[in-house]
């Protein structure tokens, strides 16, 4: 069994990617720049905004975050995003989600524009990437592609099961891996709360990417011997023995999974941090697809 290191790739994408701004500082160029938006004060989005602010300053980006009180109305956080849309020192931007109940996300997803949606939750560029066309790739798909790839995880003609049908996450890697391509090749199947009978589907698995936010759900019953496990679930547990007062866990039964499984994922450790190396790489690739069309 062989642990998906997504600690150890993020860092080596970061340390790619940092290289790549040097050289961009030397040649007199604009450096990425990356914009957070934050409205209120969500525990688990600070901290993940806040992560995303460190690594920018680390590899050398600019970063801006917006951070708006959870009493802002929609119309403001509108005029925000349309302010971030016109200003040309911005290559990309994310809204965190979720937002506070008051707030349309569809409408303020909708109103970030295409070129500078590092998130990947456009509908130009969902439809894009469904086309295998130039977009943005949702972050965390296009971790897992990328943990994958890095790894040379065999996917060609592999049966992959997909446990979750979120637009962030589920449907888009199961679009992914059934494309041409590295880490790709796959025939998929996408499950979710209605499939019934999920266990004699996983069992014919030979990759299993689970993204339910339900703990410990996959079992090792569920899967065969020398799976691929992909364990995008990350859910905070109440426990009074730790410090923080909470464990963090994934959607499988690790200890007894892993026993199965040729590679498994961590968490944490395995997909989260590909997330934040995979939207700074968006964010680069965003400013060299500006600087193409200032040119």
């Amino acid at each position: 069994m062989e642990i998906l290191d997504g600690k150890k790739i993020s860092n080596q994408i970061k340390e790619e990617i940092a290289v790549e701004v040097a050289q961009m500082k030397e040649r007199g160029e604009k450096v990425p720049h990356l914009a957070a938006v934050l409205v209120g004060n969500d525990g688990a989005s600070l901290t993940y905004v806040g992560s995303k602010v460190r690594s920018c300053k680390k590899i050398g980006f600019e970063s801006t975050l917006i951070h708006l009180p959870e009493d802002t109305t929609e119309e403001a956080l509108l005029k925000q995003v349309a302010e971030l849309n016109a200003n040309p020192d911005i290559d990309g931007y994310i809204v965190q989600l979720p937002l506070p109940k008051h707030i349309d996300e569809e409408k303020v997803l909708l109103a970030v524009d295409p070129n500078k949606d590092v998130d990947g939750f456009h509908p130009t560029n969902f439809g894009k990437m469904a086309l295998d066309m130039e977009s943005f790739i949702p972050a965390t798909p296009f971790g897992i592609m990328e943990l994958l790839r890095r790894y040379d995880v065999d996917t060609s003609g592999k049966h992959a099961v997909v446990i979750g049908r979120s637009h962030i996450v589920g449907r888009p890697i199961s679009i992914l891996m059934s494309q041409k391509g590295k880490a790709a090749d796959a025939t998929v199947t996408l499950t979710h709360s209605r499939t019934k009978d999920l266990k004699s589907i996983t069992l014919q698995a030979d990759i299993v990417v689970s993204a339910l936010g339900v703990p410990n759900f996959l079992k090792a019953d569920m899967v065969k011997d020398g799976v691929v496990v992909i364990d995008v679930g990350i859910t905070r547990v109440p426990d009074e023995t730790k410090e923080k007062g909470y464990y963090i866990t994934g959607d499988v039964d690790f200890e007894n999974v892993s026993k199965k499984a040729s590679y498994i994922t961590p968490v944490p450790g395995g997909v989260g941090p590909m997330t934040i190396a995979m939207l700074l790489k968006n964010t680069l690739l965003a400013r060299e697809r500006h600087k193409t069309k200032e040119a």
